[in-house]
């Protein structure tokens, strides 16, 4: 579809609240427009021959409270469509061969979207069934009323979720694995120290039928690195999505693991922290690339211009494919990613407001179809382009969802309401060893 320009005179008023409403349902409508309508898989990014994103899946049926709450479809047509969603997804294939939907419970990255087997010989991936489960979880929550539909979603998500065989995941260590294949085991890395894999924990944690016992997250947190960074005290990790995609679903502020309680501080707190190191870095920029500011900011994991070697006014510079990408130590490019700054809106506003403007200047795509274009490099020059640099031509489903989920946070907080009455999220929190505020 092709995009459409802005129609808004005055920038500098960029963004009220009307214009971040917008912005949210034109970076909702990637959900509609490239989602298997039969079957609710969804495509990993805009190429017509890309397979659908389990993790994508998972942040789409997320989305679903928010548009009914927006008055975008009604109650009971939208209960319909998460059951349509979980039932295909628990119809799906689970066993070791290799074209099958999943394995233990868990599922394959990315999957045919007709079909919805595996491809590529991709991995089963914890994490990208760990966004699946949390998406199902908040339709299990939202949806508690007495009709056969809700009541439905309730029994199907959590089935989805209760299917998922922790304790094997763990391959008879402590920590988590990132995942496995047929063809040969267990993927030799484990979730260890301080990323998204928060929310992974977490959900096994509380597992009424496959729980990860208490010491797996003990585990996981013991190589979290305390920095004092700019000035700032903070639990390092370096791409920003690492300290947000476990905000999308848990409200963080005011409760506390036993690492936190002993550094005063929490999650939340944590992640304005490095949204400001974000910024810092930007500000400094000791790379010097093109552009780098006070408003122009957010390395992640992205799209970038390729594996390339290029020399810019006499510098030799390396430029990366899609990468996670991180601040301050690296990797860095001069990628920035403006959708991991939009889903900073809860933590830091008032650094986050002026920056969207600022990009909204730079006419990456605020107001058009799908919302902002999630990566761009000004240090890379591209002739016979309308910027004279790189900017994507995808979107990504995994860089939409937190778009659409975080500024339905910032403006009412619903995805961390919905998920405060989810018995396995509270569950885990407490097994993890969080107490305090709302918990």
């Amino acid at each position: 579809m092709r995009e459409l320009p802005s129609t808004d005179p005055d920038l500098d008023g960029l963004p009220t609240n009307q214009d971040l409403g917008r912005l949210q349902l034109t970076t909702l409508l990637y959900y509609l427009h490239c989602t298997n309508p039969e079957n609710g898989l969804v495509r990993d990014k805009t190429d017509a021959d890309a397979p659908a994103s389990i993790a994508a899946t998972g942040m789409a049926l997320a989305t679903i409270p928010i548009i009914v709450e927006r008055g975008v479809i009604i109650r009971k047509f939208a209960a319909k469509l998460a059951r349509k969603r979980l039932e295909f997804l628990l119809r799906c294939p689970q066993g070791p061969q290799p074209d099958a939907t999943g394995y233990k419970g868990f599922f394959y990255h990315f999957l045919d979207i007709e079909t919805g087997r595996r491809v590529w010989q991709c991995e089963l991936s914890t994490i990208d069934s760990a966004f699946l489960f949390a998406g199902a979880l908040t339709v299990a929550a939202y949806f508690d009323g007495d009709s056969a539909d809700q009541a439905e979603v309730r029994r199907l998500a959590n089935a989805l979720y209760e299917r998922a065989d922790w304790n094997w995941a763990r391959d008879h260590g402590l920590t988590l694995t990132h995942g496995w294949r047929p063809e040969n085991g267990f993927i030799p890395y484990r979730w260890r120290g301080y990323d998204e894999g928060l929310l992974l924990y977490i959900l096994g944690l509380g597992s009424p039928t496959h729980p990860l016992p208490a010491e797996s997250y003990r585990a996981y947190t013991e190589s979290y690195e305390w920095r004092n960074i700019y000035g700032r005290e903070l639990l390092y990790s370096g791409p920003l999505f690492t300290h947000q995609l476990s905000h999308m679903w848990i409200d963080f502020r005011g409760i506390r693991d036993a690492f936190m309680r002993d550094h005063d501080s929490d999650y939340f707190r944590n992640t304005r922290h490095a949204t400001y190191v974000h910024q810092e870095y930007a500000i400094r920029n000791p790379m010097k690339f093109v552009g780098y500011g006070e408003y122009c900011w957010g390395l992640t994991a992205s799209d970038g211009p390729g594996w390339i070697k290029r020399e810019v006014d006499g510098v030799e510079r390396d430029f990366f494919d899609y990468l996670a990408r991180g601040a301050p130590f690296g990797p860095d490019d001069g990628t920035v990613s403006p959708w991991v700054v939009v889903a900073s809106l809860p933590f830091a506003p008032e650094i986050v407001v002026p920056t969207v403007r600022n990009f909204a200047r730079m006419d990456l795509g605020m107001t058009r179809l799908y919302g902002f274009k999630p990566s761009f490099n000004q240090t890379y020059a591209v002739e016979d382009s309308s910027s004279g640099w790189w900017v994507t031509p995808f979107h990504f489903g995994i860089d939409q969802g937190p778009v659409v989920l975080m500024i339905e946070n910032y403006r009412t907080g619903l995805l961390w309401d919905i998920m405060r009455r989810s018995k396995p999220i509270v569950t885990g929190l407490r097994k993890a060893g969080f107490v305090g505020g709302w918990l």
